[in-house]
């Protein structure tokens, strides 16, 4: 199982160190798919934009999991979703509105 620490979450940790923290959102994300997933973002709902790929260099394989933290300093809970996968394959782009917080694992399905 891969862990992989979103950047700019990471740095909204350090950042407000020294403010109330949040819990950080920790998830295990399976891919369920025959292709390889080479994106993934994640935004709460509301906020217009993406954050960064949460993957990074890192791809997610079919059947592999990862579990994923999301250490934003938010204390949300419900995050858009977005799956990107290889450009070879035959999905699209995916996108998806959870609740992290009670989800506790997601499996993405072609």
């Amino acid at each position: 199982m891969k862990t992989i620490v979103s950047a700019a979450g990471l740095l909204a940790v350090i950042l407000t160190s020294t403010a109330a923290q949040a819990e950080d959102l920790v998830f295990t994300l399976t891919n369920g798919t025959n292709s390889v997933l080479t994106r993934f973002y994640t935004s709460p709902v509301g906020v217009d934009d993406w954050e960064e790929d949460v993957f990074g260099r890192d791809v997610l394989g079919p059947g592999e999991t990862v579990q994923l933290t999301i250490a934003d300093g938010r204390t949300v809970c419900e995050y858009d979703m977005r799956f990107e996968f290889e450009e070879d394959s035959d999905l699209d782009t995916t996108e998806d509105t959870q609740n992290l917080c009670e989800l506790g694992s997601y499996t993405i399905h072609e």
